[in-house]
């Protein structure tokens, strides 16, 4: 598609002199207000240069520009010269590249021939799968597939978190109060109300813990009974898990948690002892960053076991080692912060000089009206229940308003689980909320089914002439796009260009909420066409131009909400 902004800076380059022309490319900006035109240029830079007031200079640029055949006019404001195209070129460029680029509208190649590990969700096997997991994963998920959309080659890993000494509690509450047949019929909740109880007797017996470390030393040996339980509860806990990511259409392309890693931390141990990294401090062994203003990197315990940072340290080197990783993104809470600061900072001092492809993108917690969440005390509010009641909510909304749909339950379903997703989208990522059912469960105003049912609306319009609408995406050279040049179609045209930009943004940002943001834009946009224009008219030529912007709406729509994990509905 034809980028304006770099147009216009080649214009201005042979005109301007005082600034580099990726000087001027920078400098070239979109007004807020389209009253100040489709680009704008500011002038100030140029005063001192040109020995002029940035007014005058302005007035120079905008005669020069007018005789442009890219624009409609071109006007001097005080010291911007402000730019409106030609409604005709613009919406020639749009909807040629639309028509023509279907499902890859809005996509790059630019990340061909470099891999990006995408590392989301990682919750802890034998614990809920709640609503705190659900920004690590919906987040992931979006960025994901933004850097897909990119051209990247992504691998999505799910660090699981099957490791630990929470595993000897797990194995100790289940050998005392357990029983096979209640966990196998509700594995999570019954492991969580055993994770509890221990934790409450072990304020009553403090041997509990002695006991747990013990379980764990046995099953970091590979002890067969230890082993084996180990084993039944991770597998107990993917079975629910992927009940659940079956729910939001996630899969990923590895499960190798915290144990794949197990077997390959002698060597992350011996490296750090090669590179004089490795301190004993009260028989722990640390890695000391008190030169980077950090505290110290705790790498084993006095009993010589490993922790989360040896393990993530592992982890990195195989990925690097297996895939040759671009990126490798790690979607997980701003409370980890420091955690990321530093083994980012053992791996730079390793000297292995990868260390900047590894980003943490941080994100805020949920929160529950009385407090925190706590696995613990089994404070904690499942995600597929959530999902469950917004499926349920939208199912009575579906049969009450008789909504036009071959299969309600699918529907609600798109829908329902879309309204969550979107609703957790919608805002930048690093905030922190509080859970509310009242929120979650808002269907009204900018939300995920407002998309949806605008895609839906489009959908709608585009099969009710298929003659007309199979002419118009034949080719945008044959339309006439004078019967498209009205505000509310002009508006919507310049929103659909922008989606390439904001998708680009998105991933340069690992922010998913640019893409939410400006779907609902252009929702917005397209319904305001709708109520304004008559679509289907009795003029063949007309009709034609107007339905492939219904269709380059829809394509826009569709693909933004794919983007972030949610369906696009046909019917709605």
């Amino acid at each position: 598609m034809l980028n304006f902004k770099e147009e216009i800076a080649k214009l201005l380059d042979v005109r301007v002199t005082g600034m580099s022309a990726d000087e001027i490319r920078e400098t070239v900006e979109i007004p807020q207000d389209s009253r100040m035109g489709d680009y704008a240029f500011p002038c100030f830079k140029l005063a001192k240069a040109l020995r002029k007031a940035p007014p005058l200079i302005a007035l120079d640029i905008a005669k020069s520009l007018g005789a442009e055949g890219l624009f409609e006019r071109v006007e001097a404001v005080n010291a911007y010269v402000n730019m409106f195209l030609k409604k005709s070129v613009l919406t020639a460029a749009v909807l040629s590249a639309a028509i023509a680029e279907g499902e890859r509208f809005g996509g790059a190649d630019i990340g061909a021939g470099r891999k990006v590990i995408v590392e989301f969700s990682s919750p802890n096997i034998a614990k809920p799968f709640h609503i705190g997991h659900i920004r690590s994963t919906v987040i992931g998920n979006a960025v994901n597939n933004i850097y897909a959309f990119l051209g990247y080659d992504t691998v999505r890993v799910n660090h699981l978190g099957d490791y630990g000494t929470q595993f000897g509690k797990m194995i100790v509450a289940y050998r005392r109060w357990g029983d096979r047949a209640e966990v196998e019929l509700r594995p999570i909740r019954s492991l969580l109300a055993y994770y509890t109880k221990f934790h409450e007797e072990a304020e009553k017996d403090a041997g509990l813990e002695d006991e747990a470390r013990r379980a764990f030393a046995r099953l970091e040996r590979g002890e067969k009974e230890e082993r084996e339980l180990w084993q039944w509860f991770r597998d107990e806990s993917l079975k629910e898990f992927n009940r659940v990511y079956a729910m939001l259409g996630i899969s990923f392309d590895s499960l190798a948690g915290e144990s794949f890693y197990s077997d390959k931390m002698d060597r992350v141990l011996d490296m750090l002892k090669e590179k004089g990294l490795l301190k004993e401090s009260d028989g722990a062994r640390i890695v000391d960053l008190s030169a980077f203003d950090m505290p110290p990197a705790l790498i084993t315990k006095k009993d010589g076991s490993t922790l989360y940072i040896t393990r993530d340290i592992a982890a990195a080197i195989y990925r690097k080692e297996q895939y040759g990783f671009h990126k490798n993104l790690y979607i997980v809470a701003s409370q980890q912060n420091l955690h990321f600061k530093q083994w980012f900072k053992i791996i730079e001092l390793l000297g292995l000089g990868w260390a900047d492809e590894c980003v943490h993108i941080p994100f805020g917690l949920v929160s529950l009206d009385d407090g925190t969440m706590s696995t613990r005390a089994g404070r904690v509010v499942f995600l597929e229940d959530v999902l469950n009641r917004a499926i349920e909510k939208t199912r009575e909304i579906v049969i009450e308003k008789n909504v036009n749909t071959d299969n309600a339950d699918e529907t609600a379903r798109q829908v329902g689980v879309g309204a969550v997703i979107f609703q957790e989208l919608s805002n930048n990522r690093i905030k922190d909320y509080v859970f509310s059912w009242d929120k979650i469960l808002n269907f009204e105003g900018e939300t995920g089914p407002y998309v949806q049912y605008s895609h839906a609306r489009a959908s709608s319009v585009l099969r009710k002439d298929d003659t007309a609408r199979n002419a118009a995406l034949s080719g945008a050279d044959a339309l006439d796009f004078s019967y498209i040049a009205c505000e509310s179609a002009y508006e919507l045209t310049k929103l659909i260009y922008r989606f390439p930009d904001a998708v680009l943004e998105a991933g340069e940002k690992y922010e998913p909420s640019i893409v939410t943001r400006h779907i609902v834009d252009v929702a917005q946009a397209f319904n305001k066409f709708y109520h304004d224009e008559h679509i289907l008219t009795d003029d063949e030529t007309e009709r034609k131009a107007k339905l492939a912007l219904v269709f380059a709406a829809k394509q826009t729509l569709g693909n933004g909400l794919r983007l972030l994990g949610m369906a696009a509905p046909e019917r709605m």
